[in-house]
């Protein structure tokens, strides 16, 4: 892999992937309930594909206590979150989902809490980050805690930001050499293969379906139905077995340059775009002609991959990154 450089081609390749799979399980996601099939992809993709997304995040933000560091953050992070969340309000509005137009900035419209929680993580580095790895026992243990909290949910994105941090800083802790020495051992290969093929083979025969909250995060143990004491003990499950399947797709990422790795410079507007597109489908096209291509999953595929390539392309990036990165 080589070193693991702030511009590499291994962690582009990563995020293009994972980027494609977000897309890709969003598309899905009305569908799975009729196909066993998407079922287990989805729910398989949920568990692992924001967590590592989170953890490279974390890993590109060793540079927090650089001057300057926290204005970037409101600059590249929060100023784009209140831009687009005012924007989702606007389509929402538009297309009937919402019957009166309401700016509410404090609960993200949906895959806008990443934005709000990514810049909460940074600034809990300020206290985690000094405290290494003992941290991360204190961060899974408020991920942990933060479910038996009845209330809380979407308001600041507090749920996903306390149950989601520990993999940012997993990946904040992790420097060149050790990620190196672990996703690029002699047996890393062939390991992550057997990682998520089990996974999929686990997921697809003994995954409950009511269990699918369990993998956003973004409410309580009581909303995800009936709080018990050992709902803890199945979050802290849940982590180990999402950091196993984690390492276990990083495993498999080439460090080769390709054609799409420079779209993996460009998933932000990937992530932040494809929303409209995909809530347009469930909203114009017909429950029924949605559910006749459920079985088609080539078609779902090359969707997939075509609003990755559109989204992520020079052209989309040159129009719109006055938007996103409020750069004319």
């Amino acid at each position: 892999m080589g070193s693991i450089s702030k511009r590499s081609k291994y962690f582009d390749n990563a995020k293009f992937i994972l980027i494609f799979l977000v897309v890709f399980g969003h598309l899905i996601s009305p569908l799975k309930e009729h196909d066993g099939i998407l079922f287990t992809l989805y729910s398989a993709i949920f568990l692992f594909h924001m967590p590592a997304f989170i953890l490279i995040s974390g890993y590109f933000a060793k540079g927090y206590k650089k001057p300057g560091y926290l204005k970037k953050s409101v600059k590249k992070i929060l100023i784009p979150y209140f831009i687009f969340q005012s924007i989702y309000s606007v389509y929402y509005y538009l297309n009937g989902q919402e019957d009166k137009l309401n700016f509410d900035l404090l609960h993200p419209h949906w895959t806008l809490w990443f934005l709000m929680s990514l810049f909460c993580w940074n600034l809990l580095l300020y206290i985690f980050a000094e405290l290494r790895w003992k941290g991360l026992v204190i961060a899974i243990a408020f991920g942990i805690g933060v479910g038996y909290v009845d209330h809380i949910g979407s308001f600041l994105s507090l749920s996903r930001t306390f149950v989601f941090f520990p993999y940012f800083l997993m990946g904040y802790l992790l420097n060149g050499n050790q990620l190196k020495r672990i996703i690029r051992a002699k047996y890393s290969l062939p390991l992550g293969i057997l990682i998520i093929s089990v996974t999929l083979l686990l997921v697809g025969f003994g995954f409950p379906k009511d269990a699918v909250p369990w993998l956003l995060g973004d409410t309580s143990y009581a909303n995800m139905g009936g709080k018990e004491v050992t709902d803890g003990l199945l979050r802290g499950l849940q982590y180990g077995v999402t950091f196993i399947v984690m390492f276990g797709f990083l495993a498999l990422i080439p460090s080769t340059q390709f054609k799409l790795t420079k779209i993996g410079e460009r998933t932000l507007y990937i992530y932040l775009f494809h929303g409209f597109i995909i809530k347009s489908f469930q909203t114009f096209i017909p429950d029924e002609r949605l559910n006749s291509i459920s079985g088609n999953y080539l078609l779902l595929f090359i969707i997939s991959f075509l609003i990755c390539k559109i989204l992520g392309s020079y052209f989309m990036k040159k129009y719109t990154q006055p938007l996103v990165e409020l750069k004319v």
